[in-house]
């Protein structure tokens, strides 16, 4: 798996919890299903570990999403690998972890070939980012 060159974007949240409890929202397939709308949860976090999902989209639309975990490094960074039809190689995510003190960040990065394939998918990462905030924060 290779990352193209071309057109990346990175988003940033820094929230007020430990780090390991945003660690776990993001590999607990029950937490996940809970702030990322997403149905059918399944996590295998270790490298080459399968993942998979059943998104809920506002208005109702369901999109089944599946792919692998690269990299694992507990609390500090999660790398996953989305399948995507039509494509030879899955599209990278890499998420970077890091706090003290009770106060955690989580930085979401991923590059695509084209600026429209980036710009969707940095809007549906904003409002996963947003769904993730609200239930670590209670908003």
């Amino acid at each position: 798996m290779t990352e193209s060159t071309g057109f990346p974007y990175t988003l940033t949240r820094e929230l007020n919890v430990a780090v390991g409890e945003l660690w776990s929202a993001w590999t607990d397939a029950e937490r996940y299903g809970r702030w990322a709308s997403a149905e059918e949860v399944s996590m295998d976090v270790r490298p080459g570990g399968r993942w998979s999902s059943v998104m809920v989209i506002p208005g109702g639309a369901r999109i089944p999403t599946s792919g692998t975990y690269v990299e694992v490094e507990t609390h500090k960074r999660l790398v996953m690998g989305m399948d995507v039809p039509g494509r030879d190689e899955p599209v990278l995510m890499t998420l970077e972890f890091d706090g003290d003190d009770g106060r955690a960040r989580v930085t979401l990065s991923q590059v695509f070939e084209n600026a429209q394939e980036r710009d969707q998918a940095e809007q549906g990462s904003g409002m996963l980012l947003d769904g993730l905030e609200a239930h670590l924060t209670g908003a």
